[in-house]
């Protein structure tokens, strides 16, 4: 008999402890940000690393790198990243599976910029010949038909 009001008065303890106002979060110090320092490659992924000249303040950049097909025609996406131009020199790493790399296959980088939603550059497409990671040097844009 003594245990249910026991039990009962437990529970009623462990609903009025969970009803209090929640605890304020802890935050981080906020330290002044240096240059971010790039992050290291996890060993089952490669990447492609460059810089992208004359892109425009404002313009949206997309990179893809993609199958291509016999008839030119994108097949299947194997890594991609946006980025936002700067008028400057724009530095960019794309990472990827190289286990999704099929041998033999077309692989080619291309990338566009955009601005409101309107084609403004276009890279030509550049044709990545391994799976493994490359240093591409300066890609510069041009201008879209």
């Amino acid at each position: 008999m003594l245990l249910r009001p026991l039990a009962l008065l437990t529970a009623l303890s462990l609903l009025a402890a969970c009803a209090g106002e929640p605890a304020a979060p802890l935050q981080a110090p906020a330290f002044p940000k240096a240059a971010a320092a790039p992050t290291p490659v996890p060993a089952h992924l490669r990447e492609l690393t460059g810089s992208l000249l004359n892109v425009p303040a404002g313009g949206d950049v997309e990179l893809a790198l993609l199958i291509i097909d016999e008839r030119n025609r994108p097949q299947r996406l194997l890594g991609n990243i946006t980025l936002s131009g700067n008028g400057a020199t724009l530095r960019f790493s794309l990472r990827f599976n190289p286990e999704s790399f099929p041998p033999g296959a077309r692989v080619e980088l291309r990338g566009r910029v955009s601005r409101s939603a309107q084609l403004i550059l276009r890279l030509r497409p550049l044709r990545i010949q391994s799976a493994t990671s490359q240093a591409l040097g300066e890609l510069r844009f041009v201008a879209a038909p």
